[in-house]
């Protein structure tokens, strides 16, 4: 006869497995062997730590100053904004996008008194005084909100203004660029 090339692992002296029986001889709930397994693993973990602690004594080691080893600037440097789109409308509304992102949105004015900016309000500020850029910008928002939302969206500020976070304008000006370096603007 063959011997098994699978042997039951032994026990390890001096350790108990969590009784399956109960003391009167009937069989144990699971919630009971569930107890006792985990208490029988919390004793070999702490038999482990403290193996563990006494390996290691004779190891000298100083402590490390974090202070020493991450270095970081205090005040994070201003992001540049992207460049993917190279047409004049297109990069304008990217960077108005830009703008809105890290300065922050606002409703009800172009411009609030913490810096933050609506849709116009960033477009304007990206336009840099050039009204017909600026103009051409706008249109291609209305455009792109339009062709989302429908028809009835008479202004880019009223789109702007009836939003409660600028979660959509954001992306409404992301699509806006799209559609203007679509159309080569």
């Amino acid at each position: 006869m063959a011997a098994s090339l699978h042997t039951a692992p032994a026990a390890p002296s001096g350790q108990t497995s969590p009784a399956a029986v109960s003391a009167d001889g009937g069989c144990l709930s699971l919630d009971a062997r569930l107890a006792a397994a985990e208490a029988a693993m919390t004793v070999r973990l702490e038999e482990a730590a403290v193996a563990h602690e006494v390996r290691t004594a004779h190891i000298d080691t100083t402590p490390v100053d974090l202070g020493d080893v991450v270095t970081v600037p205090l005040t994070p440097a201003p992001q540049a904004p992207p460049q993917a789109y190279t047409s004049p409308v297109a990069a304008l509304l990217e960077r108005a996008r830009h703008r809105m992102e890290t300065r922050g949105w606002c409703a009800g004015a172009a411009v609030d008194e913490d810096g933050a900016v609506c849709m116009i309000g960033a477009i304007r500020a990206e336009a840099g005084g050039n009204r017909g850029l600026e103009a051409d910008a706008a249109s291609v928002v209305l455009d792109a909100i339009r062709r989302r939302f429908g028809d009835h969206i008479d202004s880019v500020p009223a789109f702007n203004d009836a939003h409660g976070t600028g979660r959509i304008p954001l992306r409404m000006l992301d699509q806006a660029a799209s559609l203007a370096d679509a159309r080569g603007l």
